[in-house]
Order: structure tokens, then sequence, then C-alpha cells
């Protein structure tokens, strides 16, 4: 896998770890939290060790659109 495949991949994963944590988090199970927390984490530390920039998640009512 080439280093822009590899990079978009992660992100992808990235994405979808944030996504499942948030329904996790929702629920009333604390052991899927915990699973989707240390998967956003595993996915995370790959990235960092990897030099891969992930975009910070907004939203919320504080969410801000960088102007």
């Amino acid at each position: 896998m080439e280093g822009d495949e590899f990079a978009a991949a992660l992100l992808e994963r990235i994405r979808q770890a944030r996504s499942a944590l948030a329904a996790a988090a929702a629920s009333t199970d604390s052991i899927a939290v915990a699973e989707c927390l240390d998967e956003l984490e595993r996915a995370l530390l790959l990235a960092r060790e990897n030099g891969i920039d992930v975009p910070a998640v907004i939203n919320g009512p504080d969410a801000r659109d960088g102007s």
C-alpha cells in the first residue's frame, strides 16, 4: 500500500472509530465504550508514529467554521 493510500485508510479508520465511540458513549454499554476508545487510541498512535496529521473533531455548539 502506498503512503497516500495508507494515510487515507488510516484516517478513515480514525473517522470510523470516532463515530463508533460516539455511538457507544450514547448507549449504556461501558464495555463498548472501552473497546471503541481502545481502537481509537490504537489508530491515533499509528498515525502519530507514521507522521500522519489527523484533523481535529469540530462539532457541537462551540464548533467554529474556521473564520
